[in-house]
C-alpha cells in the first residue's frame, strides 16, 4: 500500500495546492505518532484555519485509518527521502509552519527547509544515546536536528544529549499523549454492547495483545473467566487467522464482535474485539487492564489510555524504551510481570482485593493529570 500511495503523492498535491495557498505541514510515521500529535494539530487547526493543513505518514497503518482526519485538508504518504523528492516536496507544500511528531527524522526534507528558510518544530521526542546523531558517523542525521528551531522533548535526559551535541534550542514539556489521553474524559465513552457483556462482573480488558501476551493471559483465561469475572481481548491484529488462533485456545463461552448481534452477550465471559477503533473506549470499562507489545519485543502500546480512567495496569517486561512505563511503574499503578507466575500472583491480588485496585487506578489517574501540560507549551512557542 505505501509504494503505490507514494507513487500518487505528487499528483495529491499538485490538484490540490495553489502557489497562493497558505499552509502548514504535519508529519508523523505512523498512527500512533498521530494520536500524540493530535492535541497540537487540533489547536493549530482551530487557532489557524485560514490555513491549509497538509499531513503526512509514511507508515500505511497511519495512512490507511486517518486518511479522512478532519484536522487536514489533505492526507498523503510522505514520498522517499531524496534530495529531488524532498525539494520537489517542499516547493509545493510551501508550508510556513512544520510539525514533526516523536522520531520520524527525514535528513533531505528537514535540510530543504532550512535551505529555504522555513520553520519547524520536533514535539514530543524522546532521544537515546546509542541513536545516530550521537555517534560520530551521523553528521548527516545530527544536521537535520538543527533544521528544527526547537525541539520539545519528553526528559531530562534527551535534553542533555542534544545539549551535548550543543543543540540549546530544546525544552522539556512532557509526551502530548498525557493531554490527548485527558481529552479523551470529556466525550462519551459508553459502549451499550460492552455494558451488557460486563453487567456486574470484574471486566479484565486486554489491549493491543500479541502472540506472547496471550501466550501467557490464555491459560488464566481458560482457567479462570466466569460470570463474576469476564475478559474483553483487543488483540493488536485483527486478520481472521490471529482472531481464529486466539479462539481456538480459549475454553470459556466466548463471542466476537464481528458475530454479536442478536446474541445475549452477558452469557459470554470471553469477548473478542475482532475489529479496530474501539479499544480507547473500551478501556473506560476496564476493573484491570493488561496493555500488551511489551512481553515480546514488538514494542509496548498506549498504556496512558486506560490509566485515565483509572484502571490499574499490567504490562510484559520490555518496556526499557518507554519512559512513561518507567515512571508509572516507580509512581503510580503500573506493574510489570516477566512470565506465567508473576501474572497470575498480581491477577489473583488485583481481582481478589477492591481497595488494591482501587489504590493503585487512582495513583494512575493522578499521574495523567499531573503529567498533562505539553500542549500549551508547545502552542505558546509557535506564533505563524
Amino acid at each position: 500500500m505505501g509504494v503505490d500511495g507514494r507513487k500518487q503523492t505528487f499528483d495529491i498535491l499538485q490538484k490540490n495546492i495553489n502557489k497562493t495557498d497558505k499552509t502548514i505541514w504535519f508529519h508523523c510515521a505512523s498512527l500512533g505518532e498521530y494520536e500524540q500529535g493530535l492535541p497540537v494539530f487540533e489547536k493549530l487547526r482551530q487557532e489557524y484555519s485560514q490555513y491549509k493543513i497538509i499531513l503526512s505518514f509514511f507508515s500505511p497503518s497511519g495512512y490507511e485509518i486517518r486518511k479522512n482526519t478532519k484536522v487536514a485538508d489533505l492526507v498523503v504518504y510522505l514520498p522517499l527521502d531524496t534530495k529531488s523528492n524532498a525539494k520537489r516536496f517542499i516547493d509545493i507544500v510551501h508550508p510556513e509552519f512544520t510539525v514533526f511528531v516523536k522520531y520520524d527524522i527525514w535528513a533531505n526534507l528537514l535540510l530543504e527547509l532550512k535551505n529555504q528558510n522555513r520553520r519547524a518544530i520536533l514535539i514530543s521526542a524522546v532521544f537515546r544515546k546509542n541513536q545516530i546523531y550521537f555517534k560520530g558517523y551521523g553528521n548527516l542525521q545530527k544536521s537535520a536536528l538543527f533544521a528544527f528551531e526547537h525541539i520539545f522533548v519528553q526528559d531530562e535526559n534527551s535534553k542533555t544529549l542534544l545539549n551535548n551535541i550543543n543543540y540549546n534550542s530544546v525544552k522539556v514539556s512532557g509526551d502530548t499523549r498525557y493531554d490527548r489521553v485527558s481529552n479523551q474524559l470529556n466525550q462519551d465513552n459508553k459502549l451499550d454492547f460492552i455494558s451488557e457483556f460486563k453487567g456486574n462482573s470484574t471486566c479484565i480488558v486486554i489491549g493491543s495483545s500479541w502472540e506472547e501476551d496471550e501466550a501467557l493471559l490464555i491459560p488464566y483465561i481458560n482457567d479462570n473467566a466466569s460470570e463474576s469475572l469476564k475478559f474483553i481481548i483487543a488483540p493488536h491484529e485483527v486478520n481472521t487467522s490471529h482472531i481464529n488462533a486466539i479462539s481456538s485456545k480459549l475454553t470459556p463461552v466466548t463471542v466476537l464482535f464481528s458475530e454479536k448481534e442478536g446474541k445475549n452477550l452477558e452469557d459470554y465471559n470471553v469477548f473478542i474485539i475482532d475489529t479496530i477503533g474501539l479499544l480507547t473506549k473500551i478501556y473506560s470499562d476496564a476493573d484491570i487492564a493488561y496493555v500488551g507489545g511489551a512481553m515480546g519485543k514488538t514494542g509496548l502500546h498506549n498504556i496512558l489510555e486506560p490509566a485515565v480512567f483509572g484502571a490499574p495496569l499490567i504490562i510484559g517486561k520490555n518496556y526499557k524504551k518507554f519512559p512513561e512505563a518507567f515512571a508509572m511503574i516507580e509512581k503510580a499503578g503500573v506493574i510489570s510481570v516477566e512470565d506465567k507466575t508473576g501474572l497470575k500472583t498480581i491477577l489473583n491480588s488485583l481481582i481478589t482485593s477492591h481497595q488494591l485496585r482501587d489504590s493503585l487506578g487512582k495513583k494512575n489517574a493522578a499521574f495523567i493529570k499531573e503529567n498533562k501540560g505539553a500542549v500549551v507549551q508547545i502552542m505558546n512557542h509557535i506564533r505563524i
